[in-house]
């Protein structure tokens, strides 16, 4: 049994583990207009939540509790860039992005663009999103209620999932801070 364990640690340490490609360039705008790059994403963690304004429950609620946590982290918190890409582009202009996250915080950057754009960042940061259609004409959107960790060098580090209890997600962010 030693041996085995011996011999895996030996395997573990000289054969380099498969890197999976997350994320992808991207150039959309920001919530004042601005052309924003994943150039974003680097040089500091950041946080990133894909979801939309008409959202009626798990958006406002996620935005809600992540504007609490970068509050209760205090100094700490501004050591992270917070960002909510809309996967709603149709309907979420720069402006409209701007005055819904006015509710939650200023911490937030809001992040839209062309709809086929957005799509594809989304998929290259592995984020479902899919236009359901309501009757009347109107639509929602499903898609995933995680928020993504993402290190200094804009790699995955992590989730905070829904509605995940706070104390653990605020541990999460202090140690994305730290380490990331």
């Amino acid at each position: 049994m030693a041996a085995g364990v011996a011999t895996y640690f030996w395997w573990a340490q000289t054969h380099d583990r498969q890197i999976i490609a997350f994320g992808a360039p991207f150039e959309l705008v920001d919530h004042d207009g601005n052309t924003i790059t994943e150039q974003a994403l680097r040089g500091h963690p950041s946080v990133l939540f894909f979801g939309f304004t008409h959202c009626p429950e798990v958006c406002p609620t996620t935005l809600y509790e992540l504007a609490g946590w970068l509050d209760e982290l205090g100094p700490d918190g501004d050591k992270l860039k917070a960002f909510f890409v809309s996967i709603d582009p149709e309907r979420d202009t720069p402006e409209v992005m701007k005055a819904y996250l006015s509710n939650f915080t200023t911490r937030i950057t809001g992040i839209t663009g062309e709809p086929d754009k957005v799509m594809e960042m989304a998929k290259d940061f592995r984020i479902y999103a899919k236009k359901v259609e309501l009757e009347g004409g109107d639509y929602t959107m499903d898609h995933t209620a995680s928020i993504m960790l993402l290190d200094s060098k804009g790699d995955f580090f992590g989730t905070i999932a829904y509605q995940e209890n706070p104390d653990i997600a605020l541990e999460k962010l202090r140690r994305l801070i730290r380490e990331g």
